[in-house]
């Protein structure tokens, strides 16, 4: 083969050399190749991609399976970072002269197949403009960059990098693992950087972490030579402990940054491999970049780089004056007088492992790994296209493979293979797989060097728990940093609080308050909102767990409870005893003259409103819970109109005159008797209504009281609760009213002031109860029901009862019958 492609870099070019004996290096005369490392720290970085290349080159040269009889060569041009200057090198490449002659080529026997282009993106897009008028296939092995993704306005550049889909997703994930959620954000102002910007600032937001500051540094010129350090300072300043700074070291941000590096001390960079870089002073520990965390796109390792590293000499390579220079200064040899270029009397085991505080790295650095997968991929199109030409009898005439650089476009579209680590290759954006990312610390070690060790990785395409990967024992931190920094604005809540925002400031500052009543937090529960403890739970006095209430009612074990059973029991046997001692002295005027036959009832009705009483003690079922209310209304309707009957019958005895009125005809016939059945009917019908609309049914009070469950019946219906009550009510109304008006009349067995007097007790009690039965809740409340009871059954036990006991016991002698106007009719005609 007579001819064969080229191959062109930014930074470092290549031209395939026809037929040469090794390989062409090719260096631009008007540049100094120095200026390879226009950024101080970032100059031997770059050098690495030169010798990957070189690398490559020369492992396919080796290798007979691919491109038989042609041997690969490179030129090697820098593009200096200058909006004036960047277009200069690759004129100058085409016109094939040491001169920049824009649309003129002097290559006679060597023509350019492709450009690899790095690393900054303004070259590239540059680059991509120019190199497109001659359809030239490009290959930019800088970081992926969307913008140049745009097949309308770079139809002729392919991009070999892997993109960074997941980035933001790691880093926040990063964040997240360490409890960082107040960090700091330093970004270059240009729109892959923006664009990145936008992506981990809606990751941040979705995860919690908050930006303490976003500082957009300047990427033109002006920033460069600018004395405003403005952000600089607050940088310094700020409180915060780690920063994510995101832009390629070709930028301006990373000159900006080392004019200060020293200046800041005790903050934790978290970057990634395009923009970290290694410092090679040897005062290493006080580098404001040590223990840096870097993000690096995941790859295997090269067999034979390091070996290739550890071999690379001036001698093996003469032309490379860059590694001459720097043995010569490194090493202190001695230079040939006849020869500028030969060195003399070198250490004999001088190689670049001996310079690793000068960043020569021996391990292939992400940049390098691009070119050397982007070199194969050249050299993969170049062979599908030779292999194409010889099926087609194209090959053969002696004047080698002859082509143009636009037809490798197809077939670098469609390029695909696996590489010798078994990666995947492809120029299709489309077929680019997620990104894993390996996660590198910066280490110190006591020369003062500076390695980059793996300390995790990170993996979107497992489960979102399984993603990151990291050895904290393995970090070194930066200066000022003993264990894991701490990164939050406010700190977390402890349990019992939960977080409130503060007016005007980020979601991560905030202010811790006590949880409400009856909610909780703890380690595990959102420190955001405090967890409400179930129905059948209470809190602890912490706040900080829920507890089981214990379910409590009013019980005859309950001091209360116990209380409340003797006094209705006593109550109870009393009336039943003054009911016996009615009965025994049945005959005895003060019994018959207030009809014995109402007083037996009314005895009778007042031990069953006693023992009534016991239905709101014990655990309430749904039994007694209908009973008690039902009993309790139809005992005490009973019971007061009994009261009402003997008031009636009280007035109309006072009230007779002559024998002849109408009046004593009621008296004589008894009819007050049926005011019993009349209003006992009307009560129970209203009883009735209520049981077949809402009956009182069992329920649980879990919040009248802390930590206890209170079992009651509920009334059901409230207003069919207060209409039966009410017409309790008024019942006892009417008999005070009667009372009172009969409370003068004069006889010697007269009861009216006693009924009076009773009534009117007796409506103080309920009239007492209603406003403290509505202000007490639970077992209380069923207690207040059940005192009210007692009181009012007492109050009429004693206030109608008692005087007579006291007559028919104490004092016989007053017990006897007496010749007054109405005595005949003060208990009717005739004791009943």
């Amino acid at each position: 083969m007579q001819r064969s492609p080229a191959i062109l870099l930014q930074h470092l070019a290549s031209d395939f050399a026809e037929k040469a004996p090794f390989m062409k290096h090719t260096y631009n005369s008007n540049i100094p190749f120095q200026a390879l490392s226009y950024v101080q720290f970032n100059g031997t970085k770059n050098y690495q991609h030169v010798l990957a290349l070189v690398f490559a080159i020369e492992e396919i040269n080796s290798n007979p399976n691919l491109l038989p009889n042609i041997t690969l060569g490179f030129d090697l041009y820098n593009a200096l970072h200058s909006e004036w200057r960047t277009m200069e090198s690759p004129i100058i490449w085409q016109s094939g002269l040491s001169k920049a002659i824009p649309n003129y080529n002097c290559r006679k026997q060597s023509k350019s197949a492709a450009a690899l282009i790095g690393t900054a993106w303004a070259n590239s897009a540059q680059f991509g403009t120019l190199l497109e008028l001659y359809k030239i296939p490009q290959i930019t092995f800088g970081v992926y960059d969307q913008q140049l993704n745009d097949h309308d306005q770079f139809p002729s550049l392919y991009q070999i990098a892997s993109k960074d889909r997941s980035l933001a997703l790691a880093m926040v994930s990063l964040m997240l693992h360490f409890s960082w959620n107040w960090v700091g954000l330093v970004i270059s102002e240009d729109k892959r950087s923006v664009q990145f910007l936008w992506d981990l600032r809606g990751e941040m937001d979705k995860s919690g972490v908050c930006a303490a500051f976003v500082e957009m540094i300047p990427v033109n010129e002006r920033g460069y030579f600018s004395i405003n350090w403005e952000y600089h300072i607050r940088i310094r300043e700020s409180s915060v402990n780690v920063v994510v700074i995101y832009g390629d070291t070709d930028s301006l941000i990373g000159v900006n940054f080392r004019r200060w590096g020293y200046l800041v001390i005790g903050k934790v960079w978290v970057t990634t491999s395009r923009w970290d870089f290694t410092p090679s002073e040897r005062n290493f520990l006080l580098d404001s970049f040590h223990g840096t965390l870097v993000f690096s796109h995941h790859y295997g390792e090269i067999p034979g780089f390091k070996k290739f590293m550890q071999t690379v000499n001036p001698s093996k390579y003469p032309e490379d004056f860059y590694l001459t220079k720097l043995w010569f200064i490194s090493f202190n040899c001695d230079v040939s007088k006849s020869d500028c270029n030969t060195l003399l009397n070198c250490p004999p085991n001088a190689s670049l492992e001996l310079l690793s505080w000068r960043n020569f790295d021996m391990v292939m650095n992400e940049g390098s790994y691009n070119v050397y997968n982007a070199v194969y991929a050249v050299t993969q199109t170049l062979h599908e296209m030779l292999l194409q030409h010889v099926e087609k009898q194209s090959v053969g005439n002696g004047d080698g493979l002859v082509f143009e650089p636009w037809q490798l476009h197809p077939f670098l579209k469609n390029i695909q293979f696996n590489n010798i680590v078994g990666d995947l290759v492809t120029l299709d954006e489309e077929k680019k797989l997620g990104s894993t990312y390996d996660i590198l610390n910066v280490w110190n070690f006591p020369e003062g060097f500076g390695l980059k060790v793996k300390v995790g990785h990170f993996n979107p395409d497992v489960p979102r728990d399984q993603q990151l990967s990291i050895s904290e024992e393995m970090i070194e931190w930066a200066a000022g940093f003993s264990k894991t920094p701490h990164a939050v604005c406010s700190e977390s809540c402890i349990p019992g609080f939960s977080k409130t925002s503060q007016e005007g400031k980020a979601a991560c500052c905030f202010l811790c308050i006590p949880c409400p009543e009856n909610e909780i937090s703890n380690e595990t529960a959102s420190m955001d909102q405090c967890a409400k403890c179930l129905d059948h739970q209470y809190t602890n006095s912490e706040r900080t767990r829920c507890l089981q209430k214990a379910v409590t009612f009013l019980a005859y074990e309950d001091p209360l409870g116990m209380a409340l059973v003797c006094t209705a029991l006593c109550f109870a046997f009393l009336t039943a005893v003054i009911l016996g001692v009615f009965v025994k002295h049945r005959d005895t005027p003060i019994v018959k003259a207030n009809n014995r036959t109402l007083s037996y009832i009314l005895l009778i009705f007042l031990t069953l409103c006693f023992l009534c009483s016991l239905l709101f003690i014990g655990r309430p079922n749904t039994a007694t819970c209908i009973l008690r209310q039902i009993t309790f209304a139809i005992v005490f309707t009973v019971a007061v109109s009994t009261v009402l009957a003997k008031t009636i019958i009280v007035v109309l005895a006072f009230k007779v005159i002559a024998p002849g009125k109408r009046t004593r005809q009621y008296l004589v016939s008894g009819s007050p008797k049926f005011v019993i059945p009349i209003c006992s009917l009307i009560q129970m019908t209203l009883c009735g209504i209520w049981l077949g609309t809402s009956p009182p049914f069992i329920d649980k009070d879990a919040h009248s009281e802390h930590g206890y469950i209170i079992i009651e019946c509920n009334k059901g219906s409230a207003p069919a609760f207060y209409c039966v009550l009410g017409y309790l009510g008024c019942l006892a109304l009417g008999s005070f009213t009667l009372a009172f008006m009969a409370r003068n009349l004069p006889d010697t067995f007269n009861e009216a002031k006693f009924l009076t007097f009773s009534m009117l007790v007796f409506c103080s009690v309920w009239v007492t109860f209603l406003p403290v039965y509505h202000s007490t809740k639970g077992k209380v409340m069923a207690a207040v029901e059940t005192f009210s009871i007692l009181a009012s059954s007492a109050v009429l036990l004693g206030c109608i009862f008692a005087p007579k006991c006291y007559i028919i016991l104490l004092r016989p002698e007053r017990n006897i019958q007496h010749s007054l106007r109405h005595k005949t009719y003060s208990g009717g005609k005739k004791s009943s």
